[in-house]
């Protein structure tokens, strides 16, 4: 099998994988501070640092998503790889 066939079937691999992941991510950080009683989640909103109460019973699914995201951009990562490897190929 040729490089370039190998690399289209990684990247649609890729391309699924990414598809089965857009429902379930947020960006962001779930976190509990010290001082505060419950939970937060602190995410940049145009260039600036915002910070969202979750309240207790959403928490855990609010880290599983940050889990997720975190999935999602070394997928993301992974297909611009070979993206660029298909375009050094064709050239």
């Amino acid at each position: 099998m040729k490089r370039k066939d190998i690399l289209l079937k990684r990247q649609a691999r890729l391309k699924e994988d990414l598809m089965a992941m857009l429902n379930s991510f947020i960006i962001g950080t779930v976190a509990k501070s010290p001082s505060m009683t419950g939970h937060s989640l602190t995410t940049k909103v145009k260039g600036k640092t915002v910070t969202l109460y979750a309240r207790k019973s959403l928490v855990p699914m609010a880290l599983e998503m940050s889990k997720q995201y975190k999935k999602l951009w070394t997928l993301l990562q992974a297909l611009s790889k070979v993206n660029w490897e298909i375009l050094n190929l064709d050239r």
